[in-house]
């Protein structure tokens, strides 16, 4: 070691760095401090580095490295430890740097970072070096990028320069073309003014002589309406001659006709028998009251469409239920996660199953609950409810390929209602002849009770 004046040691610590610590050399101390991170026990640790002792040196440097370079600055004992470490790690470096006579051969940046760590005589001559040496290595390396970035810039004003020309060239080529194709449009376009005159001058003779046409066409219009007038007056004198002999024929039934009459009377009393046990109410309606219009007091159609349900209103869905065996297939995970998503999917099965129940025994409807199978980690052990048929897609199969073979299944013309938000199921079964229904309506529904 040096000494001063004094007669003590210089270990370097008198000397201070006037200027920030460059990023090279800084990214090489915290390299250092890493790597004598791990050799160090807890005890030997500065408090706010040891919460970083079990991490690996690269996510160490990564994560700690503001910490490390704090901690070798403020803590000379910490540097002390840190410089043992580096010795042992590099003992030709840094017994260079104790002698004075770093090794020409060596990194700038790695003699700098030493010499900040062991702090010898002159480190800071050392560390300001390795500065000015990487900023000249960063300005050498700029020098280059630039001049490889003017030469490209030249090659690519050449290259444009050439395809404008190309492209000029090209484009008096093509303007030259269209010069003479206008040219020729225009030539054309002469021709065809000459064909669209002697076009009208056609067109008015040919009109005069529709004229002509339409007064003849009506002449013999005229003949035959006369002569249709005479045909009705014959046709009148065949039926009145039909209606006669008919009557003839009435007055002298023979003993089959009496035999027809007895069964159709037979027939007629078997209708009343029926009407009779069932109850049927006599006819009311006449003849005049099936002419649409509109009588004091009653609604306009406009009136009565102002009053159609909505979409969204669940009494749509109480109508549906109410026609004659009506069949009402509910696609179960759909109108659960509408309703009710956070739920678990037991309780959700659970809660949509024992609503269905109420409802089925309200309305009479038979109802059909489907599940999707893949929603499911092991077999379902479920007692469906009274009314309700519970269902889950096979493997591969999916619910709305369940529903839609439900729906192909029924007969045509069976009342059949879908609930499901899914447009291209609402879409499926309504080719099907199935009637689709929101899942919110169904829930209006089931809130209801």
């Amino acid at each position: 070691m040096v000494e001063t004046a004094g007669g003590e040691p210089d270990d370097g610590t008198a000397e201070v760095l006037d200027r920030p610590l460059p990023d090279g050399v800084r990214r090489r101390v915290v390299q250092i401090v890493s790597d004598g991170f791990g050799g160090l026990t807890l005890t030997e640790l500065p408090a706010q580095l040891r919460q970083y002792a079990r991490f690996a040196p690269n996510r160490r440097a990564k994560f700690a490295g503001n910490a490390m370079a704090a901690a070798l600055e403020t803590d000379p004992l910490f540097r002390q430890r840190i410089a043992e470490k580096l010795r042992e790690a590099q003992p030709e470096l840094t017994g260079a740097l104790d002698s004075g006579a770093p090794p020409p051969a060596a990194d700038p940046l790695d003699v700098a970072a030493a010499a900040y760590v062991l702090r010898p005589a002159g480190w800071v001559k050392l560390v300001a070096a390795a500065g000015e040496e990487a900023v000249r290595a960063d300005a050498e390396r700029a020098d280059e990028e630039n001049r490889a970035e003017l030469e490209r810039l030249r090659a690519e004003l050449a290259e444009a320069r050439g395809q404008t020309r190309a492209e000029t060239e090209r484009l008096r080529a093509e303007l030259e073309t269209a010069r003479k194709e206008a040219e020729s449009l225009h030539r054309k376009l002469r021709g065809a003014l000459s064909d669209v005159k002697r076009g009208e001058a056609a067109l008015r003779k040919l009109q005069a002589e529709t004229d002509g046409v339409k007064a003849e066409g009506q002449a013999q219009v005229s003949a035959a309406e006369s002569e249709t007038r005479r045909l009705k007056a014959r046709l009148a004198e065949a039926e009145a001659s039909l209606e006669a002999t008919r009557k003839a024929a009435r007055e002298g039934r023979s003993v089959e006709d009496m035999r027809v009459r007895l069964l159709l009377d037979t027939v007629l009393e078997a209708a009343q028998g029926l009407r009779r046990e069932l109850a049927l109410p006599p006819v009311s309606v006449r003849p005049a009251e099936t002419v649409e219009a509109v009588e004091p007091g009653r609604m306009t159609p406009k009136d009565i469409a102002t009053r159609a349900l909505s979409e969204n209103d669940p009494a749509i869905l109480d109508q549906l239920l109410a026609l004659p065996q009506a069949h009402l297939v509910v696609d179960g995970y759909n109108v659960t996660k509408t309703g009710y998503p956070q739920m678990p999917l037991e309780k959700q099965r659970l809660r949509l199953l024992g609503q269905l129940s109420q409802l089925a025994a309200q309305t009479g409807a038979e109802v059909t609950c489907v599940f999707d199978g893949a929603e499911l980690a092991a077999p379902v052990l479920l007692a469906p409810p009274r009314g309700v048929r519970v269902l889950f897609s096979k493997p591969g199969v999916t619910a709305d390929e369940l529903i839609r073979q439900l729906v192909r299944a029924e007969p045509p013309g069976r009342p059949v209602i879908v609930v499901s938000t899914d447009r291209e199921v609402a879409d499926g079964i309504a080719e099907a002849g199935a009637r689709p229904v929101a899942s919110v309506v169904l829930l209006k529904r089931l809130s209801r009770g």
